[in-house]
């Protein structure tokens, strides 16, 4: 089964962008491969904030050939033919998506579109890049009122950048806190 990956950049602070919406921050650096990590899937599943960003910066880049599902209340199947715009039934979808052959599924950008699957349990992997800077408000990694869920770190790696980059797998069974002396 294909695997939902959340792949992201966020803050020290904890977020995802700007206050504007704004990734800016997010600083280039050359030794990481976007190709490569582009290359692991073939599917892209966003909001539809994060996809008016996508299409604002035009045709081609990394993500040209991929599928494209948008979760959108707003936007119609009809105005946007080269997606899947799904309006209703995503957890199903999600779902469905994940049991069909093909690459991994990212879940691209999009804070409470990850809070939603997260919920439905339907996120595999959390991979993070962690970004060295505070922007002390924007959109955050995560959305309240989710419930505490335990992950296992599969990996990390610093850049030179200063970026750090971890990988945590989801669907780890909670195992009771030991303290000190007990």
């Amino acid at each position: 089964m294909r695997k939902l990956r959340y792949n992201v950049a966020a803050s020290l602070d904890g977020f995802i962008a700007g206050p504007g919406g704004e990734y800016d921050w997010i600083p280039e650096d050359p030794t990481f491969d976007f190709q490569a990590l582009f290359s692991e899937f073939d599917t892209l599943i966003m909001g539809r904030k994060t996809y008016e960003a996508l299409l604002a910066q035009g045709p081609g880049g990394l993500t040209e050939g991929m599928k494209r599902v948008v979760v959108s209340r707003t936007l119609s199947q009809a105005a946007h033919p080269d997606v899947t715009v799904l309006g209703a039934g995503v957890a199903e979808s999600i779902a469905s998506l994940k049991a069909m052959p093909g690459k991994d599924l990212w879940l691209f950008g999009g804070g409470e579109l990850f809070r939603t699957l997260l919920e439905a349990d339907l996120v595999d992997a959390v991979e993070l890049a962690l970004v060295p800077i505070l922007l002390g408000g924007g959109i955050p990694l995560i959305m309240r009122g989710n419930r505490s869920r335990p992950f296992a770190l599969e990996g990390s790696r610093i850049l030179p950048s200063g970026i750090v980059m971890l990988r945590y797998s989801t669907g780890v069974p909670r195992r009771p806190i030991q303290t000190a002396g007990a």
